[in-house]
């Protein structure tokens, strides 16, 4: 009979799994392993089995049988049938109070369905999103996990000593019941999503635009990253540009097929969105701008085809001549990418609080900025500054709102209408630095054309529609003499 002796365990050992289990070797857990195939368990085994006490198993009854009460697996396999087979094959060999843990990025209503049911037989079912990769996996994560408050009690200690650490706390707290840390890392993924692109779309506009080199953009890069832009994705955006091909000797960035693929998370963030009647425009832009990157045949048609452009198409021909107005344009480069940047992170929070009150989510805003300041791939330098507008105590429904941020928006939007305006003139598609100042724009507007939409939609289809001047719903007869009717 397997003695239990494991505190936790892993099962599914390829790259996250397996560096997931040796980070928490490495600070004094007894991580019980097991991977379909024992040969990967083996190669674990056999190349870090020095990194602190491993129990192999070759069965999931041998796995199962080397966990200590409450038992707790972590699982780590492909999303999917996959995620449910093992979800059952383990609750079939657990006991009441035990607990299975899903650490990879399942959409957030299969967790609720997943939750619902492994509750019905006693069991504790908890689903954690982890940010950070393979790296983040091995040294210190985000985690952001969901499930019972009577599983947080055993899982809190285990996965706070493999966090990642900002400022003294582990970047991981207790999300929500059921779905809530599923939800909340999809909404991650999402601003994730329009943080590559707006940086995708800063470096367009300094290479098209202004003529700049790989190289001379990556130092841009290095400098922007030691003020209000610090964060883990514009210091890796310098590396990848600073990066020469080996085999061709070219700078890294043109060997690379121009075609960005995706995973689901932030398809998956503006469909829920959408459902929740959430506005997340930036994040919308960055998923669409990802697939029209794939369409690679459209794309070849359209040069085949010569749509045409401006005259001078791609180049500011004043701002890259003159070296002041080139400092001066990438000035307004990096104020434009820090107040999307900010429309950005305003929008998924948003969709976290409507998700918190339509699916009954405790959601601590300010302590899911805090765990995102380390580990996570959207750790910044101004996660601190959200984390201190929601933990002020103020009400308000935006992040733009606090006046830090509304500051802040406020003094980089002439650099934003200026970069988008160049943008445009020069043809050179900047979707999600657009989208957020519209959104900007519309959030501040006294009136907007809606109401020609709701007198549209009333004429062809008596959707009825509200007045300014008194209360009720109304539709009117536009067929006859286009009177009036207040409907019930």
């Amino acid at each position: 009979m397997t003695q239990a002796v494991a505190n936790i365990g892993v099962v599914g050992l390829a790259a996250m799994g397996a560096s997931l289990s040796r980070n928490l070797a490495r600070h004094g857990n007894t991580v019980a392993v097991f991977n379909r195939h024992y040969l990967r368990t083996q190669t674990l085994i056999s190349e870090h089995g020095s990194e602190g006490k491993f129990v192999p198993a070759q069965t999931l009854e041998e796995f199962v049988g080397s966990l200590t009460k409450p038992r707790t697996a972590i699982i780590m396999v492909k999303a999917g049938e996959p995620t449910d087979e093992m979800i059952n094959a383990l609750a079939d060999l657990m006991e009441p109070g035990d607990i299975i843990v899903d650490a990879g990025n399942a959409y957030f209503k299969d967790t609720i369905k997943r939750e619902k049911a492994i509750r019905a037989r006693g069991l504790h079912y908890v689903g954690c999103g982890v940010s950070g990769g393979e790296e983040g996996a091995l040294l210190g994560p985000s985690m952001m996990p969901g499930g019972t408050d009577e599983s947080w009690q055993t899982l809190g200690p285990i996965l706070k000593s493999i966090a990642a650490v900002a400022e003294g706390e582990p970047c991981v707290t207790h999300i929500g019941s059921d779905g809530a840390g599923h939800f909340v890392k999809m909404v991650h993924n999402g601003i994730e999503y329009a943080d590559m692109q707006l940086i995708a779309e800063s470096y367009d506009l300094m290479r098209r635009g202004l003529g700049l080199t790989p190289e001379e953009i990556a130092e841009v890069f290095e400098d922007w990253d030691k003020g209000d832009l610090n964060s883990y994705l514009v210091q890796i955006t310098s590396e990848v540009l600073h990066h020469t091909d080996a085999k061709t000797g070219k700078p890294f960035i043109d060997i690379v097929k121009d075609q960005a693929g995706m995973k689901g998370t932030g398809t998956w963030t503006v469909q829920t969105a959408l459902e929740l009647g959430v506005p997340v425009t930036g994040i919308g832009e960055a998923v669409f701008a990802r697939g029209l990157s794939s369409t690679v045949e459209l794309r070849q048609e359209a040069q085949v085809k010569g749509l045409g452009g401006p005259k001078v198409e791609g180049a500011f021909s004043a701002s890259a001549a003159d070296p002041a107005e080139r400092k001066a344009f990438i000035e307004d480069v990096r104020q434009a990418l820090y107040a999307s940047k900010i429309v950005a992170y305003a929008q998924g929070f948003n969709e976290m609080e409507e998700g918190a009150k339509v699916y009954n989510w405790k959601l601590d805003l300010g302590a899911i900025a805090r765990i995102w300041r380390g580990g996570c791939i959207i750790r910044a330098k101004f996660l601190n500054r959200i984390s201190d507008a929601y933990d002020s105590g103020e009400q308000f429904g935006s992040l733009l709102f606090d006046p830090f941020f509304k500051k802040a928006v406020e003094g980089a939007q002439d650099s934003w209408r200026r970069v988008v305006a160049s943008a445009v003139a020069a043809g050179i598609p900047v979707p999600v630095f657009s989208s957020s100042l519209a959104y900007y724009d519309a959030l501040r507007s006294k009136r907007l054309p809606a109401a020609l939409i709701q007198g549209q939609r009333d004429l062809f289809g008596a959707h009825t529609y509200g007045r300014v001047d008194e209360p009720g719903i109304f539709h009117t007869l536009w067929a006859a003499d286009k009177s009036e009717v207040k409907q019930d």
